[in-house]
């Protein structure tokens, strides 16, 4: 491992069961690794999304949110 990925920190969130299983399944056949990958993946894609409109399209992250079982 290299310093810098040592150096990284990182914390726990919860989600739904049945979420983390649906999700778990539909990486089976992708380049993911695990559900907290893909999920990491979703976020900053999220956040760059949210960091390039400027609340401009915030009807689009709230649709993506809810198709990840939030709101």
């Amino acid at each position: 491992m290299d310093r810098k990925a040592s150096q990284r920190k990182y914390t726990t969130i919860t989600i739904p069961q049945p979420l983390f299983d649906k999700i778990k399944k539909k990486i089976e056949p992708t380049g993911f690794s695990s559900v907290s990958d893909y999920v990491t993946y979703v976020l900053r894609e999220t956040m760059a999304e949210l960091d390039s409109n400027k609340r401009g399209e915030k009807g689009s992250v709230i649709e993506k949110l809810k198709a990840l079982g939030y709101a």
